[in-house]
């Protein structure tokens, strides 16, 4: 039997040392710097170069949840089901070709302040202060729980330690750093973590693999249909897409509502239509135009491509050790039953790893943990700061004032996601809630940019008919026992919702044309949806143009790059599978959009600032 705790040898822990020491000493240095302003502290002066806010985009993601998270859908859905995640991929590279230079030109220093630069009224301010709130507490706890579970379950299984321990030991690293460096300071520690990290879960990838006896073995092993660890279902866990023949409600669930509906409809932190939260933070920190778009393409490449395989190696070994829960149970005995969930497999495995892997593994994720939560502390504490505090409560004090609130923030926001913690079950129960309460307001985020009827009373009620519908299936569920399925209830919210902002564009009250006037002429949006807006401007078709704006060229970078990321990734799937011919398709088609999407790039980038 495997003992329940993870004993690290010296060589261990002096890993474990330099890891940290790597990680979080060169941020000692941006103290000063960002005390200077919340500019600095917020969205370091503007200066940040596009491989330093691309890669900080992509440590900030890759959480210590993750690997649970991903290890949960693989053992659950198989590797399709991660589709759940890979359709965002849609969603960001839009980003990149459709609103990044937007969101630099705005200059604004969090998203929030977009709302009275796009909108006017009171509406447009009780919009910025109820989503600073809503956004920089009460989303940002959840998400920053969901993080910090992870590290309580890896914790638990790995030392033995109760949650109180684990969270009082990750409070005390991130909040002082966060509250002491700023975004500078976040930036360049998730730059030297994200090296570390993908070092760390390659070796975990490797030696679980090994465990099994090999690629081959474990290829063999899952290549026929067999049932899930609960048995409800049989599934080929291998396959890239699901079985759409005897699997249909399983296709709908993880392929077909992502695909067609999902990416677009719906708000998640870091995959937002659009751009929003840290994503966009980092756009606004950028220093031009070129490096916001060059960043936010870095990011999704390296999100979808470099990143998942090693977790689903893992994962998919996971099922040949640990086919059911229970196996998981009796081989750690002292494991907390609260804490049981397929998610856990992922820390099971690690124990696998040889000494001086070990500490690798133990360095990479603390340092998966302190990326997201340092960089959640830092965006929460900007919305509550800048967009609630300083707008609302107080205004017209000086800088060194918001940045000590703004460090007084950042402890209070730690203290709350660390109660929300023992609410918590899975990432992945985590990661439908976050869904479920945020469907039917993507597309009113995709098209604010383009229309000029949408008003902040869109906003309004998009976001109070979402929460709605959500509390009516919670009730629904709890007090009549009535229960939706997943996709079927993320439907009906998106179809109610959507039908309530976009009635509310028409029959509401609008933004005044001084502001929406303002808003074109500062950020110039592109297409039909601000014709009478640009012709109230005095601006002609033919200025327009000049601003460089090609949306056929932007669709077909976005064709082409949501059709190399996708390539690439089951390239290389392909490969670790054995099915070389299929692998070698698959990158012939990945080079092809590649050049496509280079090619578009530059051409869109000609001219720009």
């Amino acid at each position: 039997m495997i003992s329940v705790q993870m004993h690290l040898q010296p060589l261990d822990w002096l890993i474990v040392a330099a890891s940290l020491l790597l990680c979080f000493v060169p941020a000692l240095f941006f103290g000063k710097r960002a005390g200077r302003s919340t500019a600095e502290f917020f969205v370091s002066g503007r200066s940040v170069p596009w491989w330093l806010a691309g890669l900080s985009m992509v440590a900030t993601t890759f959480s210590s949840d993750t690997p649970n998270l991903v290890t949960d859908i693989v053992r659950r859905q198989g590797v399709s089901g991660n589709w759940c995640w890979w359709a965002f991929t849609l969603t960001g590279v839009a980003t990149v070709f459709f609103y990044a230079r937007l969101w630099r030109r705005s200059e604004v220093m969090t998203d929030l302040e977009f709302y009275e630069i796009r909108y006017s009224g009171k509406a447009a301010s009780v919009v910025r202060g109820f989503r600073a709130l809503y956004l920089g507490l009460f989303f940002n706890c959840v998400i920053m729980a969901t993080v910090n579970m992870a590290a309580c379950k890896i914790a638990n299984i790995l030392f033995g330690m109760p949650r109180w321990q684990t969270l009082l030991a990750i409070g005390l690293l991130n909040v002082a750093f966060a509250a002491h460096s700023g975004l500078w300071g976040v930036l360049v520690i998730d730059m030297i973590q994200f090296f570390l990290k993908m070092t760390a879960v390659i070796a975990a990838a490797y030696f679980a693999v090994k465990h099994v006896g090999g690629l081959d073995v474990l290829v063999a092993k899952l290549s026929a249909p067999m049932p899930t660890p609960d048995g409800k279902s049989v599934i080929n866990y291998l396959n890239f897409l699901p079985d759409f023949g005897s699997g249909w409600d399983l296709a709908i669930a993880v392929f077909i509502m992502p695909i067609a509906v999902q990416w677009w409809a719906t708000w998640y932190p870091g995959a937002e239509p659009g751009g929003g939260s840290f994503i966009a933070q980092r756009m606004l920190a950028s220093k031009s135009e070129k490096d916001s778009l060059g960043a936010v393409l870095f990011f999704n490449l390296a999100h979808y491509v470099l990143r998942p395989w090693p977790w689903i190696l893992v994962a998919l070994c996971s099922l040949i050790v640990f086919p059911r829960l229970s196996d998981i149970q009796a081989a750690f005995p002292g494991l907390d039953p609260a804490l049981l969930g397929h998610d856990i497999a992922y820390p099971a495995m690690l124990k696998f790893l040889p000494t001086g892997f070990i500490g690798l593994m133990v360095g990479g994720l603390i340092a998966a943990n302190s990326s997201t939560i340092l960089t959640h502390l830092n965006w929460g504490s900007s919305y509550l700061v800048h967009d609630f505090y300083q707008r609302f409560i107080r205004r017209g004090a000086g800088e060194k004032h918001y940045v000590l609130v703004g460090r007084l923030t950042t402890i209070l926001l730690f203290l709350c996601s660390s109660a929300t913690v023992f609410l918590m079950e899975s990432a992945k129960d985590s990661f439908d809630i976050i869904l479920q309460v945020g469907a039917g307001t993507g597309l009113l985020y995709l098209l604010r940019w383009f229309w000029w009827r949408i008003s902040a009373w869109c906003e309004v009620v998009a976001m109070a008919s979402s929460f709605g519908v959500s509390l009516g299936f919670l009730l629904l569920r709890k007090f009549w026992d009535i229960e939706f399925g997943t996709h079927h209830a993320l439907l009906i919210t998106i179809g109610i919702t959507t039908v309530c902002w976009v009635a509310m564009a028409y029959l509401g009250p609008g933004t005044d044309r001084a502001t929406l006037l303002a808003f074109y002429r500062k950020v110039l949006p592109f297409g039909p949806g601000w014709r009478r807006i640009r012709r109230e401007a005095g601006i002609s078709e033919t200025e327009a143009a000049a601003t460089h704006e090609n949306f056929p060229l932007a669709l077909l970078g976005w064709s082409a790059g949501c059709a190399l990321i996708w390539s690439s990734l089951f390239t290389i799937g392909s490969f670790l599978y054995g099915r070389y011919v299929q692998s070698a398709l698959l990158l012939a088609v990945a080079v092809g959009t590649g050049l496509v999407l280079v090619r578009s790039v530059n051409r869109l980038w000609a001219g720009k600032r």
